[in-house]
């Protein structure tokens, strides 16, 4: 059977059956999901970047590294949910899979109001820490005070779509991200086009759509049948269920973190080098994460996979999951990644007419787009490990393989003028994907034998 246990339903069978076909069912409408989630950020990019000028592109491209640090700090424990919620539904554990639903979407609107405050008031103090040009500093700031705003609804969605997923359906995500899509782009012109609202305008055009996409999310919770169902009389933290959340979210969160954090430091070098270069690595990064979030659908598909045949206690499936998962990353990553590299001007030419800001561009997608693939592999890994329920493994080799080997690079070669070039900060990435991703192979081989005689009884 294709799907899960009710018929028609949008839920799919994931301990039994072939796994590639089942991998892309769970995949594809995920990697849509998050591509339209994507174009949030990406229709503000463009339309600022045709309407407004270089110096309101270069101001939104750059709170990108910024965003992704303070939201990740608290995305982490949507992992812990599905991870947990995933688990009870292989496992057939309503009672706690109610609890697990109800505590994680409190927890996620109490996250979302954190982040609104912090957001509001550091962020043209952070952006300074940022060393963001003066002439973008001010744009960058407003459009973060708005774009904060909204990051109640934007958690309620993230962590009510990791719920869903954690039963494989994501498809109804899908389909509410194209609704809340359609709006913000029509918003986005709207706002700049006719009222002049420059980078105000794509902010508050991304608020609206993230409202209406978390309220889609609710709305399908609450009339949901079963332990998926939310009721909001019955929203309540519960203790257990909060520290499980925490003992996997928090390490998945950490890692996030440190990965945005040299990301900040590597956006930061690139500030340094003027507005120009901003712009077209700004324009870049959005186009290199319609191939991350592509890939990064295997390893959200992983990690629900495994967590759920964990609890079916279906143990011979996780390696051939595993693997297949890879496989399936390679593919992607090489295909979109390369065609993103060979059509680079074209896709730069979407978001600038400047010719020498689609050059500071291609630079920036010759070290990052064509060996992107090596990024997915290291993901899916670690997908495979918290899907076992490891969280902190994954986050030491992170943190040592990637974090750590990017900042000694920046600090130590970066500094020395013969390497004080935007390609020598570029090339940190394929680097530590590659080291960091034999260090998780390693980690799981060693992992899974131990899974495998505790689950034995040996």
């Amino acid at each position: 059977m294709l799907f899960g246990k009710k018929s028609g339903s949008y839920t799919i069978d994931m301990c039994s059956g072939p796994i590639v076909s089942r991998l892309l069912l769970f995949a594809g409408p995920l990697m849509l999901s998050s591509v339209l989630q994507l174009l949030f950020n990406a229709a503000d990019v463009i339309v600022v970047g045709k309407y407004a000028g270089d110096n309101s592109l270069a101001a939104v491209g750059m709170t990108g590294p910024l965003v992704n640090l303070l939201v990740s700090a608290f995305l982490g424990l949507s992992i812990g949910s599905n991870v947990l919620a995933s688990r009870y539904y292989g496992s057939g554990d309503d009672s706690a899979m109610s609890k697990t639903v109800h505590t994680s979407i409190l927890v996620s609107f109490i996250s979302g109001i954190v982040l609104a405050i912090i957001g509001f008031i550091f962020s043209t103090q952070i952006l300074e820490w940022m060393r963001a040009p003066g002439e973008t500093l001010q744009l960058g700031s407003l459009y973060l005070k708005i774009y904060f705003l909204g990051m109640p609804a934007s958690m309620l969605y993230n962590f009510g779509s990791a719920l869903l997923r954690a039963v494989g359906d994501t498809r109804r995500p899908m389909y509410y991200l194209f609704a809340a899509g359609v709006v913000n782009v029509i918003l986005n012109l709207f706002f700049v086009i006719s009222l002049h609202m420059d980078v105000a305008g794509v902010a508050t055009a991304t608020v609206i759509s993230q409202v209406i996409s978390a309220y889609l999310v609710i709305r399908c919770l609450m009339k949901e049948r079963g332990p998926l169902q939310l009721r909001l009389k019955s929203l309540a933290v519960d203790k257990a269920t909060l520290i499980r959340i925490v003992r996997i979210g928090i390490p998945a969160s950490f890692q996030g973190m440190l990965f945005s954090i040299s990301n900040v430091i590597i956006q930061s070098s690139v500030n340094g080098f003027g507005a120009t270069v901003v712009a077209g690595n700004s324009a870049a990064q959005n186009i290199e994460g319609f191939v991350y979030v592509s890939m990064n659908a295997f390893y959200q598909a992983c990690i629900s996979f495994i967590s759920t045949n964990v609890g079916a206690r279906k143990i011979e499936r996780i390696n051939k999951i595993l693997v297949r998962a890879e496989m399936c990353v390679i593919v992607t990553g090489l295909i979109l990644g390369g065609s993103a590299y060979i059509f680079g001007y074209q896709l730069l030419n979407i978001y600038t007419d400047s010719r020498a800001v689609m050059d500071a561009g291609i630079t920036r997608m010759m070290y990052v787009c064509l060996p992107y693939f090596l990024c997915g592999m290291m993901d899916v890994m670690v997908g495979g490990l918290r899907g076992l329920g490891y969280a902190i493994l994954p986050m030491i080799v992170s943190l040592i393989g990637a974090c750590g080997l990017r900042l000694v690079w920046i600090f130590t070669l970066f500094q020395m003028p013969v390497f004080h070039e935007t390609r020598f900060l570029y090339v940190t990435y394929p680097i530590s994907w590659a080291v960091t991703f034999l260090a998780h192979v390693i980690c799981y081989i060693i992992v899974k034998r131990k899974f495998d005689r505790l689950h034995r009884g040996e």
